[in-house]
This record gives C-alpha cells, structure tokens and sequence, in this order.
C-alpha cells in the first residue's frame, strides 16, 4: 500500500498552486484597469465632432439667420439679389482722411494728442459733402478731442467712446445717418 501523504508536505503544494494563480491574473487585470481610459482616448473625439456637426454648428447657423449656401438660393429663387446688388452700388462706401488733428491734451499744458481719421460713409456724394464741411468737421473733431484729459484717453475703452462722439457730432452736421464709421490710423499723446 502506498504510503500516505504527508500533510505537512500537501500544504505546501497547495500553497504553490495557490500563489501561481495569482501571477497569471495579473497581467489580464492590468488590462481591465488600462480599458476606461482606452475607451475615452478613442470615444471623446469622436464625440466631440459629433456635437460639433450636428449639435453646435447648426445652431451657430440657425442663429446668424441660417447657412449662406441656402440664404444665397432663396435670395436667387426669389428675385432679389438683383436688387440688392442695385441697392450695394447706390450705397458704395468712401472713406476720406482728415488728416492730422492736433489738440493740447485738457488739464497737462504739455502734452498733445495727434490723429488722423479715416471717416466712412456711403451717399451719393458723401466725400463732396466731407470736402464742403471740411472746415466745420475738423473744428468740431478738434473741440470733442480737447475736452479729454490724459486719463480719459488712457483707458482701454477711450477711442470707442471719442469714435461714438465722433460719429455724432459729424452726423450733427453732415445729416443724419451720412457717417457710419471713423477709424484712427493716427492716434498719438506726445
């Protein structure tokens, strides 16, 4: 008769198989813990040009009245870009310079403010009625410019505010509606 196995020498049989299934989980465990991140390496730029073509853009277009594929079609189908090319003829843009404006800067005797504005406008003879005014245009800019001082022209938000008085002031005179823009190639405190 076979002699019986020790118990003593069954256990650690037992032990060894125990710890070798351990070390072949492993490597299969690693993978399950690299998979979420797998998963959302090949998922989110997938997503994110979903939402963006069928989600944001179509918004963005239903918002600004639509694509101008489709806005340029119905504007054909309908008869109207005829006259909305008349009507962009009769309104052509001018811009006309006026050119160096220099005014003592209000409250600092020795500081000056030079520029030169680019005036925008469309009617049939904006830059004839610029040229006729052109004496009344320059003392008016020149008089709004004085007014500001140093810290008022410092501010972040200084040439919008004399671009809008600007606009004003030369709408007062020229009839409304005649400047639509001023731009400021020259802009200077010395």
């Amino acid at each position: 008769m076979p002699p019986a196995p020790n118990r003593a020498e069954a256990a650690p049989a037992e032990e060894n198989g125990a710890s070798t299934a351990p070390a072949a989980a492993a490597p299969s465990g690693s993978i399950k813990a690299w998979l979420p991140l797998i998963v959302m390496v090949l998922l989110m730029p997938a997503l994110a040009y979903a939402m963006t073509t069928f989600v944001i853009v179509p918004k963005l277009q239903k918002g600004l009245g639509g694509s101008s594929a489709t806005a340029a079609v119905a504007a054909a189908a309908s008869g109207e870009s005829a006259a909305k090319s008349k009507k962009a003829a009769a309104t052509k843009k001018e811009s006309v310079p006026l050119n160096k404006l220099l005014v003592n800067v209000n409250g600092a005797s020795s500081r000056f403010l030079l520029v030169s504005l680019s005036v925008v406008g469309t009617g049939a003879d904006f830059k004839g009625q610029m040229e006729s005014h052109d004496a009344q245009l320059r003392d008016i800019a020149q008089s709004t410019l004085a007014t500001k001082t140093l810290a008022d022209l410092e501010k972040p938000t200084a040439r919008n505010f004399i671009r809008n008085e600007l606009i004003s002031g030369f709408n007062n005179i020229l009839g409304d509606g005649a400047v639509e823009e001023i731009y400021f190639p020259e802009f200077a405190i010395q």
